[in-house]
């Protein structure tokens, strides 16, 4: 099957991480395989250096710093593909994995929520089911003599 040339992993409109910032480690894959299972190496791990990576602004390293800090070491972050028995399947799997955990550490921080009180309405509706319920309780009882 022939190669494909990229020019790099599309992450976002904005951001591509450039082919030459990801490094490509293949090993054996645990798991079903056939009579290649102990011959072929399948499984793939992909690195990417976010932290000394060209392609990010200065915004983008440190929310991804902040977010990813717990996944990166040394600033690195790797991913590793093995549900596929083809290493080409794995490869495809690893670079989609690693552009969806790069987008969601990119998302915006959500607005900071406002707090507001229950409506007048909403009181006198929580108050009104609350005596419904002790109507209901209070018929279940045993009458007292």
């Amino acid at each position: 099957m022939p190669a494909t040339h990229r020019s790099g992993l599309r992450v976002t409109a904005e951001l591509t991480i450039p082919e030459s910032e990801l490094s490509w480690r293949f090993s054996r894959s645990s798991g079903p395989g056939g009579q290649g299972v102990n011959t072929a190496d399948s499984r793939v791990e992909l690195t990417w250096d976010a932290a000394a990576s060209g392609a990010l602004t200065a915004l983008q390293r440190e929310r991804i710093l902040d977010r990813l800090g717990a996944r990166l070491v040394d600033g690195a972050l790797t991913i590793a593909a093995s549900e596929h028995r083809e290493q080409l399947r794995n490869r495809e799997a690893a670079r989609e994995r690693l552009a969806a955990v790069v987008t969601e550490a990119l998302r915006a921080p959500a607005p900071p929520r406002r707090p507001t009180k229950p409506t007048k309405g909403a009181r006198e509706r929580r108050l009104k089911q609350k005596q419904l319920r002790t109507d209901v309780k209070r018929l279940r009882r045993p009458p007292e003599a």
